[in-house]
């Protein structure tokens, strides 16, 4: 081989570039399509206000790269260590109670740190993310974990007026939503009230509707003992005009019975026959009047004692009037609140319709944000195809990459196959030339050697 130097530069030429062609495409399958440079990776941390070099991610510190994650969360997520300290305290204090202190505060932040922003790496596309990358960092995991973060974020920012329209839309629906639920819890406060005061009212009601049928009743019999007192009290007023008429003219008899005597009192004492006669005629008569006139004050006794029965009636006739009026005014009253009672009824049927309203809006509201959450889960889900039909459309690109690559080893390992036959053959034909130039110098040589010899 070392007879033909050209020919033997030339195959080594070749095979150290074969060499070299294929560890660059084993390196390039190797290496992932969206990864970033270090210069680019550390240009855009120190643009999100980070101070960072490429030296920082190849030679990279834990506490430097928990910062750098933190600032990533917090811009992203708004989740820090500090952000989840309540709930990690909580959640230790139920676990461990009074032994809480096990755990370190510090160790039990990053614990609940790290499960925030493994939930943040797995939208953006990293699934194996561990807690190794955030205590012991390496050049590599780093540089792929950046690089997809900083395309999340340049996707992000280059969707930002379709995340903020559906953000605001969610912030919109959530903002009526409280407020028809306080809304809510307001008119069903109101509404409470309004049955207490309606369970008042209606006891109220009940019991003046009970006093109002007894002042009823109590009424009725007032008005039938009037109509009572009222026709005896006529009656007596008939009888007391009839007697009085009666004694009037018993009283007149008397008078002119008395005259009569007077004139015939002279002709009595003439004779003692018909004076003792008229004088017995005379004391019956006087008798009989005596009686009768007993009998007229005994009646004008009781007349009296019935005239000052019938003031008195006629005085709680009065007073039961005077009731009477009283009991209208307060049956008025209590008509104006029964209207008015009515009226809140009304006013208590008109809030519950306008309760049942704003449920019914409620619903609708609940309904049309379960429609949006339906979208944006459709939108996800169709994010999520796209992004598995792209991840597969990548897997088939590099399928067929590594495919044609193949192909081109196979060819290029083809071509060098004939490339080393064809040496071989120019090779062994030089060989066979040498040889034939060796046997013809040689023969010469010997020719040489034999004339030489012979001029001797």
């Amino acid at each position: 081989m070392d007879f033909n130097p050209r020919v033997s530069q030339q195959f080594r030429g070749g095979s150290s570039q074969q060499k070299g062609r294929s560890t660059s495409t084993k390196k390039a399958e190797e290496t992932d399509f969206m990864r970033l440079s270090d210069n680019e990776i550390a240009g855009c941390i120190s643009d999100i206000g980070m101070p960072f070099t490429a030296a920082d991610l190849q030679k990279p510190n834990p506490q430097q790269i928990q910062l750098v994650f933190e600032w990533f969360a917090e811009l992203l997520i708004s989740a820090t260590r500090e952000t989840v300290e309540p709930a990690m305290r909580a959640a230790a204090d139920d676990v461990c109670g009074e032994y809480m202190d096990i755990i370190p505060g510090d160790t039990r932040n990053l614990m609940g740190f790290y499960v925030s922003l493994r939930r943040l790496l797995e939208e953006c596309g990293i699934r194996d993310f561990s807690f190794q990358d955030l205590l012991k960092p390496t050049h590599d995991r780093l540089q792929r974990i950046f690089s997809y973060i900083i395309n999340f974020v340049r996707f992000r920012e280059s969707q930002t007026g379709v995340i903020d329209e559906h953000f605001n839309k969610a912030q919109m629906t959530k903002n009526r939503i409280e407020q028809l639920y306080a809304e809510n819890q307001q008119m069903e406060i109101r509404f409470e009230e309004m049955k207490k005061s309606r369970k008042a009212m209606e006891a109220e009601v009940r019991e003046k509707e009970s006093r109002n049928n007894q002042l009823k009743a109590r009424l009725r019999e007032l008005k039938d003992g009037q109509e009572k007192v009222s026709g005896r009290l006529d009656h007596v007023k008939q009888e007391k005009t009839r007697l009085t008429e009666i004694l009037g003219d018993r009283t007149t008899a008397a008078l002119a019975v008395k005259q009569e005597s007077m004139k015939l009192k002279p002709y009595v004492l003439s004779s003692p026959a018909a004076l003792a006669s008229s004088l017995s005629e005379l004391s019956v008569s006087l008798t009989a009047d005596k009686a009768t006139i007993d009998a007229l004050d005994r009646r004008t006794r009781a007349l009296q004692t019935s005239a000052d029965t019938f003031s008195v009636v006629t005085t709680d006739v009065v007073s039961c009037t005077k009731l009477l009026e009283e009991v209208s005014s307060e049956l008025q009253k209590e008509e104006e609140e029964a209207s008015k009672a009515a009226r809140h009824h009304d006013a208590l049927s008109d809030r519950g319709n306008n309760v049942r309203e704003v449920e019914r809006t409620e619903l609708l509201l609940q309904r049309q944000l379960a429609k949006w959450h339906e979208r944006t889960e459709k939108l996800r889900h169709n994010a999520g195809e796209k992004a598995q039909a792209a991840k597969e459309r990548t897997e088939e690109l590099r399928t067929v990459h590594r495919k044609l690559t193949e192909e081109r080893g196979e060819k290029g390992r083809e071509m060098e196959r004939r490339r080393m036959a064809d040496l071989k053959e120019n090779i062994e034909n030089e060989i066979h030339s040498a040889h034939d130039e060796f046997l013809k110098m040689d023969s010469h040589i010997k020719l040489y050697v034999t004339e030489m010899e012979q001029m001797v």
